[in-house]
């Protein structure tokens, strides 16, 4: 996108030519002997309104006329940028004024336009003065040319060329097209890093995020020069060095060599290693408020050990995160490094100094168009009119951050003019779009075709509220759901979710294509905060569920349906807890997820407890590894001397589960051949993500490689460790432009005779 064209200093030299010419043309009106006008004439308008004219003049009919007036007359007119010419001429007692208009753009058209989307640049070239309706400037026209190709510059469009056509039309209108010729995009063909000894150049490259090319490029682009991405590298390269102890590395110099056609450059980087240095002590000065011990413990650098700027960088954020907690927003920690460079040595000197104690005047928020002050308020736990708590600002800042409705959140302190102890928090906020509307369709090879639909709107009005309606339609599943949320039902954070529901399945394998089994039902559930991070969720539905008797339904349904009836009602009881401390929903590299939910069905024909728990772990490990473990186990029991229901089984195997076998195949398999699941489930997954190569630090698409393990049970069967099904194998992960992608390959390590083997799966949309 295009950023908004600086107005400003064009205005600023449209106001010298509008001096220039004032200053020109008042002689004309100047040695006039002062007068009372009896009339006041304008020639030469086409469009222009008279009275925006007579508005810009500051004399009228029965003023007295004289040249300081005129000239007044002649620099206010210019400044309305619609006249290329004015002049002033006096006959009698008359002041007739004569403007030349400037022409008007009828049309800004665009040919050749490829890199860059329209629209944004269309609205950025209007608030630059350029667009439909708006005076012809040559100036801002130039103006706006060098600033397309610099534009280009950034997309390393070297060769990229843009011309200007300006054609008169009638009345006094001109069109305006830019015609562009991008050609090829410059790519970086050598980055060379000189002057490293300690580290190999393959090993100082692989921190950047640019890369010469390679067969990957085509999707990452990293091989497209920028001159931001390229500064961003060498700030990766510094902390790469000062995280080993060469506290004195510099770069040098960088040199950008660009080919004679434009279509290729090359890097050259020479950088001064220094050498490392070993923390001999750390010591602390300045004003600690007499709690020196609990700063120390904050501490990141280690005697003994190289220097780590990070290490630094990390004690200063937590000594400065400290002081905040006591109510210093504007506290200072500096540190100091004392070397020793015979020896190698350095002793790292935090000072601080706390500057003044402050409580938070008022909290204001900026930036939200949309979504009511009230929405992001609530989220906030520093009070007006309480002590600074930088934890509690840090807090809120994420509480609202996790709302979803904003692209970004910030809270920047001010402080209050003549108030040295107070502070003003402004919470700036980017507001972004917050419905969905969704028709497509996906494919796997367990659902083969898949219809989905949904409207969503999680900010409705702007009020925090989420409503929607979904429709999805698979082989084995569908379902048509309606749904609202209000997050904070009550004024202590109790939210309420309602959700109305129409849901048809069939076992897997089924003879039959017809869908045999129809829930129609509603619920309404309530989630309690317990904690800033823990919510408990209190819920009660009403099911009632019907198994049709069409041709094909599977011996234990028909069974089931006999015994108990074709229709049965029930009215599950729900309670929840959860907490999800992962960095990334979609791609996470570290944190925690934890989930437990518990299903209770104590009224009505069906009687039964549904339990699952899952355990997701992530951890990031060096060369850019992330291993991921999962663990889930499910548990279903029958009530009032009735079994488990068997439309409540649980189902194993393929992606989510135990990959390489057939989807939905584990478990118990029914005497005509459909897999019907089982009351007991448990699941264990382990993969280890590292990056495609020449994909740079791009965490969208990964490789994996996974061993999975677990098994379906009835709820009569004995749970043996020789009966869980395993796998190895690899896989691909994109996050792609219709959501997310995971293709595995899987090789079972564990098989019997029954069971069904799908090496290759993939699918849309699923998680772990």
């Amino acid at each position: 996108m295009i950023p908004m064209f600086p107005s400003s200093p064009l205005r600023g030299a449209a106001m010298v030519v509008v001096v220039a010419c004032a200053a020109t043309h008042a002689p004309q009106a100047r040695a006039v002997t002062p007068f009372v006008l009896k009339d006041i004439r304008i020639e030469g308008l086409q469009r222009t309104d008279p009275g925006t004219v007579f508005g810009a003049l500051p004399f009228r009919i029965g003023d007295t006329y004289n040249d300081d007036k005129g000239a007044a007359a002649l620099r206010a007119l210019f400044a309305t940028g619609l006249f290329k010419d004015v002049r002033i001429e006096i006959e009698g007692d008359v002041a007739v004024v004569i403007v030349d208009e400037r022409s008007i753009i009828a049309t800004v058209t665009f040919v050749g336009l490829k890199e860059f989307d329209k629209d944004p640049l269309t609205k950025s070239l209007k608030e630059a003065g350029i667009g439909e309706g708006l005076p012809f400037d040559r100036a801002l026209i130039d103006r706006a040319e060098q600033e397309i190709k610099r534009q280009y510059l950034t997309r390393s469009l070297y060769g990229a060329e843009v011309v200007t056509t300006v054609t008169p039309i009638e009345r006094n209108r001109v069109n305006v097209t830019f015609t562009m010729s991008e050609g090829e995009a410059a790519k970086i063909t050598a980055i060379r890093i000189v002057g490293s000894k300690a580290f190999s150049e393959s090993t100082l490259l692989d921190q950047f995020d640019l890369t010469a090319g390679g067969w990957l490029t085509w999707y990452t682009k990293t091989d497209r020069y920028s001159r931001s991405k390229l500064n961003a590298d060498l700030e990766t390269l510094r902390a790469y060095y000062l995280n080993r102890g060469y506290l004195e590395f510099a770069v040098e110099s960088t040199q950008v060599t660009i080919s004679p056609d434009k279509q290729s450059i090359a890097i050259t980087i020479s950088i001064r290693e220094g050498q490392p240095y070993t923390v001999t002590g750390v010591k602390l000065e300045g004003n600690y408020l007499g709690k020196e011990e609990e700063f120390k413990a904050l501490v990141q650098v280690r005697p003994g050990q190289p220097y780590r700027g990070d290490a630094v960088t990390e004690t200063v954020k937590r000594f400065t995160d400290l002081f905040g907690l006591f109510g210093y927003a504007f506290a200072r920690v500096d540190q100091r490094p004392d070397i020793d460079r015979t020896n190698g040595q350095v002793v790292v000197t935090l000072v601080a100094e706390p500057q003044r104690r402050v409580y938070v005047r008022r909290i204001e928020v900026a930036g939200n168009t949309r979504t009511r002050d009230e929405v992001v308020r609530r989220e906030f736990r520093q009070l007006e009119s309480s002590w600074y708590d930088g934890a509690r600002i840090k807090l809120s800042r994420d509480r609202v951050d996790r709302l979803g409705y904003f692209k970004d959140v910030s809270v920047d302190n001010n402080e209050v003019p003549g108030s040295p102890d107070q502070v003003d928090l402004i919470v700036n906020v980017t507001e972004k779009p917050t419905g969905n509307l969704l028709i497509g369709a996906g494919y796997s090879n367990a659902e083969k075709l898949t219809l989905t639909a949904s409207v969503k709107q999680e900010n409705v009005f702007g009020s925090g509220n989420y409503l929607g309606i979904e429709v999805n339609t698979s082989r084995s599943a569908r379902t048509l759901v309606l749904s609202s949320a209000d997050p904070y039902f009550t004024v202590d954070g109790i939210s309420r979710y309602i959700d109305l529901f129409y849901r048809t399945s069939r076992p897997y394998n089924s003879q039959g294509d017809q869908y045999q089994v129809a829930t129609p039902g509603a619920s309404i559930r309530f989630g309690v905060p317990f904690s800033e991070f823990d919510t408990v969720f209190f819920g009660v539905g009403l099911e009632q569920t019907r198994i049709g008797s069409s041709t094909g339904i599977p011996n234990s349904y028909f069974l089931y349906r006999e015994l108990y009836g074709a229709n049965t009602t029930s009215v599950p009881l729900t309670i929840g807890w959860a907490r999800d401390g992962r960095d990334s929903l979609l791609t996470p590299t570290m944190g925690r997820y934890q989930r437990v939910n518990l299903e209770w069905a104590a009224f009505g024909d069906v009687r039964y407890t549904r339990t699952n728990l899952q355990y997701q772990e992530y951890y990031s490990l060096p060369f850019k590894l992330t291993l991921g473990l999962n663990a889930e186990i499910g548990i279903g029991k029958g009530l009032g001397g009735k079994p488990f229901p068997i439309f409540k089984n649980f189902y194993g195997g393929g992606l989510g589960t135990v990959r390489a076998y057939e989807q939905g195949s584990l478990g118990v398999i029914d005497p005509t051949g459909a897999f019907i699941g089982g009351s007991r489930r448990f699941n264990a997954n382990a993969e280890l993500y590292f990056p495609v190569p020449g994909s740079g630090n791009d965490k969208s698409l990964r490789i994996f490689s996974f061993f999975d393990t677990g098994n379906v049970w009835r709820e009569d069967e004995k749970i043996q460790a020789s009966s869980l099904r395993a796998s190895v194998g690899l896989g691909l992960s994109w996050i792609s432009p219709v959501g997310p992608l995971k293709l595995s390959w899987g090789k079972p390590l564990r098989v019997q005779p029954n069971d069904r083997i799908q090496r290759f799966q993939f699918q849309i949309g699923t998680a772990f």
